[in-house]
């Protein structure tokens, strides 16, 4: 079972959170409040919760802030921010504070629910990685599904620290993990079920995406903030893979 944090400086938020989300059937068996960051952050200390959903404008200590102040105590913790900002320094701070995920308000059940869902895929993916390295460690011994693991486990850390990096590719990976990178190329494809380049377009328009729900920013500005070289590239992937121009995604979402 999970324990789950919200703060938000509207009661009327909370309450509706509360009142609309069915906590059992998401595993979720204490949920905390707090109207700050700052008395967030003390009850964090105190219960370590799993989950926060934080919104980012609150007195004595904004959301941003308290995210990164808990990611420093527990980096595994899962934040998503419940938010009516729409600038870019927010989304691009939140992204590199390890904000996990954002919703705009006014929320919806379906909102958050769907946002709870993707912070537990999260955690679980998480859990499951420690539990097979606690196991390899335990017994003793290398195995292919062992190394295999590992190697995502860093492939994935690499990916998150240059998302926005235009100069990341394959021979950059293989580089940063010492691997040839034609090793690298059949290790991923086995890990992920496609490739690097793949891979990378779904990453960084699911990174667009966000930026598109949470800031004014450009179609040009948000292909270089999620490292694509060329707009036109991007507004051509985002077309083909969610069926809307990223202008149109935009739209249809604040209708």
């Amino acid at each position: 079972m999970y324990k789950l944090l919200l703060v938000d400086d509207e009661p009327i938020i909370i309450r509706g959170i509360r009142s609309f989300v069915d906590f059992e059937a998401l595993s979720i068996s204490e949920v905390y409040e707090a109207s700050n960051g700052e008395a967030a952050l003390e009850i964090f200390k105190q219960h370590e919760p799993d989950f926060i959903l934080a919104d980012i404008n609150m007195p004595k200590m904004n959301g941003l802030d308290f995210a990164i102040a808990v990611k420093s105590l527990k980096p595994d913790v899962k934040i998503a921010l419940v938010t009516g900002y729409d600038y870019f320094d927010y989304a691009v701070s939140a992204l590199k504070a390890g904000v996990d995920d954002y919703v705009l308000k006014p929320v919806s059940k379906k909102d958050i629910e769907q946002m709870l869902r993707k912070l537990i895929e999260k955690r679980q993916q998480a859990d499951n990685y420690i539990e097979v390295s606690r196991l390899v460690q335990d017994l003793k011994k290398s195995t292919d599904t062992a190394d295999d693991t590992g190697y995502k486990v860093k492939i994935q850390k690499e990916i998150e620290e240059n998302i926005a990096n235009k100069d990341f590719s394959l021979t950059y990976l293989a580089k940063q993990l010492a691997l040839s990178t034609s090793y690298l190329s059949s290790l991923f494809k086995r890990l992920y079920g496609q490739t690097f380049q793949e891979y990378m377009v779904t990453m960084r328009l699911e990174r667009a995406k966000i930026l598109l729900l949470s800031t004014h920013m450009r179609v040009y500005e948000i292909a270089d903030a999620v490292g694509f070289e060329d707009p036109n590239y991007l507004s051509a992937s985002f077309k083909r893979k969610f069926m809307l121009s990223p202008n149109q995604f935009r739209e249809k979402a604040r209708e």
